[in-house]
């Protein structure tokens, strides 16, 4: 039987199902606790590929790396916000 719902629909119901699963979790951290640390571990590799660097230093410049990834993740966000601003602005003469 194919599912008859509307991508919105689907969406609200997955949205729903993940509220319901966060609403269970009695300790959000442990849940989360593995993707924090395999990202916390990617910025390590990216920085200190080799892994030579003095544990101190490359979890420093883990944490700028970090930080430089989500500040051109936000730059990007702007920029896309901006686009769809102007398209919108646009359309609606």
């Amino acid at each position: 039987m194919a599912d008859e719902r509307t991508p919105p629909e689907k969406r609200l119901h997955a949205q729903a199902a993940a509220n319901t699963s966060w609403a269970r979790t009695p300790n959000r951290a442990a849940r989360t606790a593995a993707g924090r640390a395999a990202a916390d571990e990617r910025f390590e590799r990216l920085v200190d590929p080799d892994g030579v660097m003095d544990p101190i230093a490359r979890a420093k410049a883990a944490e700028s790396a970090r930080k430089a990834h989500y500040q051109t993740m936000a730059a990007k966000s702007v920029a896309a916000r901006r686009r769809q601003a102007k398209r919108r602005a646009g359309t609606a003469e």
